[in-house]
């Protein structure tokens, strides 16, 4: 039996959205940017940096796995929902003012991801 293709992009948009949360976490601890040894150890050295990246190759991975048993006419739409969380990013971990319009469009892109995976 096959996990529901709508559980596996929740949980690969998750994945997307937090590589974002953790890389403006990890260029906001960065210095500025140079071709020098220290701007490259802020880089390298920085624990968000690092596992931005692994949030990306964790989504990476099971996107191959979407892509490959799901039609990609549904698979490919339902990327959006990283729309989703990056709002409750913004209002949650960010404090970012979010308008009402703005949750609008996260209630229509739910909507059609619902209806894309049925």
């Amino acid at each position: 039996m096959k996990i529901p293709l709508l559980l596996l992009a929740i949980v690969q948009s998750a994945l997307l959205a937090g590589g974002q949360v953790l890389l403006k976490f990890a260029l906001d601890r960065m210095l500025p940017f140079g071709w020098n040894l220290t701007f490259w150890k802020s880089v390298f050295l920085n624990w968000q940096f690092a596992a931005c990246g692994l949030c990306y190759g964790a989504g990476s991975l099971l996107w191959f796995y979407i892509i490959k048993n799901f039609p990609f006419s549904m698979a490919y739409p339902l990327v959006s929902l990283s729309y989703v969380f990056g709002m409750l990013a913004a209002l949650f971990i960010f404090h970012e003012p979010v308008e009402w319009t703005k949750w609008l469009g996260v209630i229509l892109i739910m909507g059609g991801c619902w209806f894309i995976a049925r």
